[in-house]
């Protein structure tokens, strides 16, 4: 970094870029992304022969050049960037907050590159996860919270250190009834359990998920069927858990056996359990708050990762 005409305050900066498909990455869609950094940071920036250069206030510069080489290494690690990467970076930048580290990704199956946490509170999550026997994991839609969980899955059963995944939902109708679908039970339960299909599959072929299902190596269920068993050698991942009565919980986490991982995820502001009805998920937090190996993490508004709106919409309920 060097002073620029005698003016203490207005500094230039240099990053070498390693090839031609890096750089397009990172500017984005015509030059998308570098729109982005040039209104935000208020810094000139010129890009030519693989070299990008900034020329502006110092702090400003300083800022922008942490956040391109905190989107060159999300590059490197996974040949992409997405819109929601910058914004986080961005974020994060302006926060002071450290970017996530190479070592927190998590490698799953066949679709190439590893999940990766986005923000500081994914990053706590997964270590948790990897930390504790339980975890309970509280926050909005888009927080990455089942997603990751079942990256941490996929990942378990790749290793061989645990040999099963089973995923559980409550099959709570969110102002419908299951009585009006059509079909036999497992025609009704079926919409109640596609989003932990549908992050399966993100990760995985369909055909190797199915592989699985039909192996016993994966089973997705709702949760009233968990009744009565003891899985052992097992990662569990119980999904929308704030549609649990008290009951309920209790018994799901009575169900674990030997060398087994529980991830509880919900969000306590979405409860369509009937009027009076307490939700498990906020009871426990109480009730096992003090328990060795059994952590508690809250991902916020921060910590959403889907379309831009999501945040926004999040912020206007919450008001």
């Amino acid at each position: 970094m060097k002073m620029v005409s005698g003016d203490s305050k207005i500094v230039e900066k240099k990053i070498q870029l390693e090839s031609d498909g890096e750089a397009f990455i990172l500017f984005g869609s015509h030059d998308k992304n570098l729109k982005i950094l040039r209104k935000i940071f208020g810094v000139k920036i010129v890009a030519r022969n693989g070299v990008l250069k900034f020329e502006g206030e110092i702090d400003q510069v300083k800022k922008l050049t942490d956040v391109v080489n905190n989107l060159i290494k999300i590059i490197r690690i996974s040949g992409k960037l997405d819109e929601k990467d910058v914004d986080i970076v961005i974020e994060n930048v302006k926060r002071g907050i450290d970017h996530i580290q190479p070592e927190q990704t998590i490698e799953v199956f066949i679709k190439g590159q590893p999940v990766r946490p986005k923000t500081e509170g994914q990053a706590r999550y997964v270590d948790a996860i990897r930390n504790n026997d339980l975890v309970f994991c509280i926050g909005p839609a888009g927080t990455g919270k089942t997603y990751l969980a079942v990256a941490l899955a996929l990942s378990t059963l790749k290793s061989g250190s645990l040999r099963k995944i089973v995923l559980a939902r409550p099959a709570v109708e969110a102002g419908e009834k299951l009585g009006f679908l059509p079909g036999d039970i497992q025609a009704k339960v079926n919409p109640y359990l596609r989003p932990l299909y549908d992050a399966l599959t993100d990760m995985i072929e369909i055909g190797q998920v199915k592989k699985y299902i039909e192996n016993d190596l994966i089973e997705i269920l709702p949760l009233a069927f968990m009744r009565g068993r003891t899985l052992d050698d097992s990662f569990i991942i119980l999904d929308e858990a704030q549609n649990c009565t008290v009951k309920q919980m209790k018994t799901f986490l009575t169900r674990f056996g030997i060398r087994t991982k529980v991830v509880v995820t919900g969000d306590i502001t979405q409860v369509d359990l009937s009027p009076g009805e307490i939700s498990g998920l906020i009871d426990v937090q109480e009730r096992l708050k003090n328990v060795h190996r059994i952590d508690f993490i809250y991902l916020t508004r921060r910590d959403i990762v889907r379309h831009r709106l999501v945040q926004d919409i999040v912020d206007a309920y919450e008001t």
